[in-house]
């Protein structure tokens, strides 16, 4: 980068501007440091504009607390924080290194059975979440949790995961002895596979609910087995768990649904402790 600052200084600065436009928000802030000139070519709009998302005023219209800036660079990075939009009931984020996008559907945005029957779900506010309202199970014997989104939103030619994000409580019972089915589906593209919703470290409490149910268990293993066995939740940076549903590849100008489901294997044994955020979208490296 140095060399080529080099051989560049005597460019105009809009045209290093155009140049650093086709690179990438990472390569753009190393690029400052290389001479004045890239400095403030690094710093201007047409830089940042290019890697705002092509609909970046429609997301910034729709956001729940305004946002304040003097300059596309610095709209880009406030949007590197997760931001909530369409009432607060998605959340919003650019990758600081590529721009690409990442949104999360709250549980609100969800379509999770029984959940308008207080017998089964309750929606409560917790301080841990982005959102104003979560989805608590009480207790159900079917578990079924969907979710969609449009791939025109979301950056092209980027493969990316579907992450359930939930918490486990210490006090939650009847959810790992079965496995739940996880898909994700996109056109012809479709990823399956099998899923735990365990606390790491619960294998005392697994063993004694598999004795439990053992039956059910047993008429189920042959089918986990087949499928390459089940995905457990792994722990997050900010105090939640998530377990990755699957993936998709979203090519270019692509605009098709994203259909992501998380649903219980027939058991219909009774379950609850299980508190659901949301689904997020973000690239896979």
């Amino acid at each position: 980068m140095e060399a080529m600052g080099i051989g560049m200084e005597m460019l105009p600065e809009d045209c290093v501007s155009t140049i650093l436009a086709n690179t990438s928000p990472l390569d753009a802030c190393r690029s400052s440091m290389v001479s004045s000139t890239f400095r403030s070519a690094a710093a201007s709009d047409v830089v940042w504009d290019g890697f705002l998302p092509a609909d970046y005023e429609d997301v910034v219209s729709r956001l729940l607390t305004p946002l304040t800036f003097t300059s596309k660079k610095k709209l880009f990075l406030l949007l590197c924080n997760p931001v909530l939009i369409d009432g607060g009931k998605k959340s919003f984020k650019l990758e600081k290194s590529s721009g690409k996008v990442s949104y999360m559907l709250s549980a609100r945005e969800l379509s999770i059975a029984w959940s308008n029957d207080p017998m089964h779900w309750s929606w409560r506010s917790i301080p841990e979440s982005r959102f104003s309202q979560v989805a608590e199970l009480r207790t159900t014997d079917w578990l079924e949790i969907r979710g969609k989104i449009r791939t025109e939103i979301l950056s092209p030619n980027t493969t990316y995961g579907a992450y359930l994000v939930m918490k486990i409580y210490d006090r939650a019972y009847g959810l790992d002895p079965i496995p739940s089915e996880i898909s994700v589906a996109v056109g012809n593209q479709i990823s399956k596979g099998t899923a735990y919703l365990r606390r790491r470290g619960d294998g005392k409490k697994q063993q004694m609910e598999s004795l439990f149910y053992r039956n059910r268990v047993e008429m189920l293993r042959n089918r986990v087995q087949e499928e390459g066995g089940g995905r457990v939740p792994s722990e997050r940076g900010d105090g939640w768990m998530e377990i990755e549903l699957g993936e998709f590849f979203n090519g270019e100008a692509s605009d098709q649904e994203v259909k992501m489901s998380l649903m219980e294997i027939k058991g219909y044994q009774l379950k609850g402790g299980l508190v659901i955020e949301g689904i997020e979208l973000r690239p896979k490296d």
